[in-house]
């Protein structure tokens, strides 16, 4: 009998997943598999020179019991973009859909019930597979979608965490892949990530890697903070476009919020209200306390027992869209039929 109220975010087998090739220069058949493995080559491309692109996003049960998605087709032009950065075929919206579509419906037993707050996490990736010993695209592909089961990405779900500002690594160069979702910015993070894990902050939060002035990422999500009414987050050519982040600025917007997506002065932090990082995994998370250990400083906002209104605001409006709670006026959600 599974616990859907203590799910961690970690992986749990399913039923299925879906796949589709790509070779001499045209996309195959979709599969259903029920192997939780990938055989290739030891010279593939994605091994080698990191021809890999990733999405991540959610299914929900709602109160009627039915399946929804949310924004699925925002994961197809991101995930296109990401692909043709690394040199890799853009993925037909068409394919797609019939992947996400199949892999959701053949494993609805495991989209938890409404009210555990936990949900269907769904990976679709992209690798390069064929063999290549010399720096070239590969001129086979695979793209693999399978889906687990989870709860919060964060352990203390929607509570105020604590992050370090980080100035010793980057993420990703000023002109380089931060602004797709592809595994070599992951694992540019990984070892600060566990770092400042150890020291007790939930992240790093990232500087601009030009001028280490500005705001940019913070850890595996998108920064904003709000202030006199205004939802700001960081511009940023080495920033992901985040569709949680996205659909927060529209929901600021309708709620009669201005909305500024510019340059974010590590300075300004100290005249913020509230500050938040928001993602798909995450959804939003409060911060309650930022620390830049090197200019031995101390932002706070709030307690790590306080939320503030206009966050929690967000948050219940958009996990509300999402399970069906708050009505849709904005045409995110499809249902699984």
């Amino acid at each position: 009998m599974t616990d859907w109220g203590n799910l961690p975010f970690s992986y749990k087998k399913t039923k299925i997943n879906t796949r589709c090739s790509y070779t001499n220069g045209s996309w195959g058949n979709i599969e259903i598999s029920e192997s939780e493995h990938i055989n290739m080559h030891m010279s593939a491309t994605c091994l080698h020179y990191g021809q890999e692109c990733f999405e991540g996003l959610k299914a929900y049960r709602d109160k009627q019991g039915n399946i929804r998605l949310f924004r699925w087709e925002e994961n197809v032009k991101r995930m296109s973009k990401s692909a043709a950065r690394l040199g890799m075929p853009e993925i037909p919206h068409d394919i797609f859909k019939s992947c996400l579509f199949s892999l959701v419906s053949q494993n609805a037993e495991f989209v938890p019930p409404y009210g555990s707050g936990a949900f269907l996490y769904i990976r679709p990736l992209l690798i390069g597979t064929g063999a290549q010993l010399g720096l070239s695209a590969s001129k086979d592909y695979l793209l693999v979608m399978f889906c687990s089961p989870v709860g919060a990405y964060f352990k203390g779900g929607f509570k105020p965490v604590k992050v370090l500002v980080e100035r010793a690594t980057d993420r990703a160069a000023p002109l380089g892949t931060g602004n797709v979702k592809v595994g070599g910015n992951y694992a540019a993070a990984l070892n600060t990530t566990l770092r400042v894990q150890s020291q007790g902050y939930s992240s790093a939060l990232y500087l601009d890697p030009k001028e280490k002035k500005y705001i940019d990422e913070c850890g595996p999500a998108n920064f904003f903070g709000i202030k006199n009414n205004t939802y700001v987050t960081p511009q940023s050519a080495s920033i992901l476009d985040s569709i949680t982040n996205s659909s927060l600025q529209i929901l600021a917007a309708h709620f009669g919020m201005k909305v500024e997506k510019r340059q974010v002065p590590l300075e300004e932090l100290e005249t913020f209200e509230e500050v938040g990082q928001c993602g798909t995994a995450a959804v939003l998370t409060p911060i309650y306390q930022i620390v830049d250990a090197d200019e031995n400083k101390n932002y706070f906002f709030g307690s790590a027992d306080s939320v503030g209104k206009i966050s929690l605001q967000l948050y219940e409006t958009l996990v509300g869209i999402q399970y069906g709670d708050v009505e849709d006026t904005f045409g995110w959600i499809s249902i699984v039929k």
